[in-house]
């Protein structure tokens, strides 16, 4: 059990204390285990990350920051077509859930020091492509995307948690707690689209 805490410590790494741009309250209710106004900062060592298994905590930030990067992009091309329209507010209010995403990957990239995916540049085109095709064809076409895009990344998610769980619950805690928390948005997102008419959508 030397190593069930290696993780906290890399999480923790260098933690500095600023003014997040949510606003701390924000985001210490989003991300309970980070200390009011903290911020993940890259470790100066790699000892912290002594004791994981860090081809696998890898694979998970690389995959969910660029997962997270492309949905930015579909909220951003949605927003393009539809955000002066009465769904605009709604597709803000799931959009800055995923910067909020996306920030806390971000910091998770720098702390364990993770190359992001060469796919980025495509993930940035196809994203908003995907997001502005389907709002052209109307609310209904937006959600019905909203609602097949969460469904798959909350399965991805529920898969990536079942990974850790079989690795040491208790060493990657807090790495769950990040993608419980993720899985929960994307869930609620999922329901939205359907409370907004997404299975309604019929392409012709």
């Amino acid at each position: 059990m030397a190593a069930a805490g290696a993780l906290a410590p890399a999480l923790r790494c260098s933690l500095g204390r600023h003014r997040a741009l949510s606003g701390a309250a924000g985001r210490r209710g989003r991300w309970p285990f980070l200390a009011e106004g903290a911020s993940l900062r890259p470790c100066s060592t790699r000892a912290a990350l002594d004791g994981i298994n860090k081809a696998v905590v890898d694979r998970i930030i690389r995959v969910d920051h660029a997962g997270e990067y492309g949905a930015n992009r579909i909220y951003a091309g949605q927003m393009a077509v539809l955000g002066r329209s009465a769904a605009g507010p709604l597709i803000q209010q799931m959009w800055n859930q995923e910067k909020d995403h996306l920030r806390k990957f971000n910091e998770l990239m720098i702390a364990y020091r993770v190359r992001p995916t060469v796919l980025l540049p495509f993930w940035n085109v196809a994203g908003f492509i995907l997001g502005a095709g389907s709002s052209l064809l109307g609310k209904k076409g937006a959600m019905a995307c909203t609602v097949a895009v969460e469904e798959s990344i909350s399965d991805h998610y529920n898969n990536q948690i079942r990974t850790l769980m079989e690795e040491d619950p208790e060493k990657y805690k807090e790495l769950m707690q990040i993608i419980k928390q993720c899985r929960d948005d994307e869930l609620e997102h999922h329901d939205i689209g359907l409370e907004h008419d997404a299975e309604r959508f019929v392409f012709s």
